[in-house]
């Protein structure tokens, strides 16, 4: 169970953290740019959040199973997705990332405009105006959104039990045990997952409204 727990929580941070260095440029470039199809491209965002997590999974499989250009390569690299950390911390980024995405949308959507064109006006380049303006303006949205994708990794079932039934996270240990030893067997597990969930949230909320308060003084 111990194991289960670790193997949950670290993947489930590494998934978060991996995946975001891609998704919080990608949020800025579709918030600040006018393209055609964008509104095909914010649908296409939301769909691992609309389809049911199982068929998901699948998805992802055609993906990166064996018998793909990816799942190739990987093995050629030493590791394979399947049954593998490595497939757990992508399928968890799968279903995840469009609550970061969305998140940070909203928060470089909402960045005036006028502040990033005087500070080009004066010279800086668009990575300094992005990392001294755009991000710091953003960064509550993007916290939630962090906070969001990692929660919903934490707790990801569906997609994961297809591409790693092995080594087991706790959402599959719990369903593994009820379906082989029934509610008695499952509720320990279940309850002590609750609350390590529960007290990182309590943490992680705390910190963010001392943030928040220090930086409002």
């Amino acid at each position: 169970v111990q194991n289960s727990i670790w193997l949950t929580l670290w993947t489930s941070i590494a998934s978060t953290l991996i995946f975001s260095i891609g998704a919080i440029p990608l949020a800025y470039i579709i918030a600040k740019n006018k393209f055609p199809l964008k509104k095909i491209v914010l649908g296409i965002i939301n769909i691992p959040v609309i389809i049911p997590h199982s068929a998901a999974g699948i998805a992802l499989l055609g993906v990166i199973s064996r018998d793909t250009i990816v799942g190739k390569t990987a093995e050629n690299m030493g590791f394979s997705f399947i049954n593998h950390p490595a497939g757990i911390i992508v399928a968890m980024a799968f279903v995840s990332i469009p609550y970061l995405l969305n998140s940070a949308i909203d928060g470089f959507y909402n960045v005036p405009d006028r502040l990033e064109k005087v500070a080009m006006t004066l010279g800086a380049s668009k990575t300094k105006v992005f990392f001294s303006i755009s991000l710091p303006l953003a960064m509550k949205n993007i916290v939630t959104g962090l906070i969001m994708m990692w929660g919903r990794g934490l707790s990801e079932f569906g997609a994961i039990v297809i591409i790693a039934y092995h080594p087991m996270i706790t959402p599959v240990l719990i369903y593994e045990r009820f379906n082989s030893f029934g509610l008695s067997y499952t509720k320990p597990v279940t309850v002590l997952f609750i609350a390590i969930c529960l007290l990182i949230f309590i943490v992680m909320n705390i910190i963010s409204r001392r943030k928040k308060n220090v930086g409002t003084r």
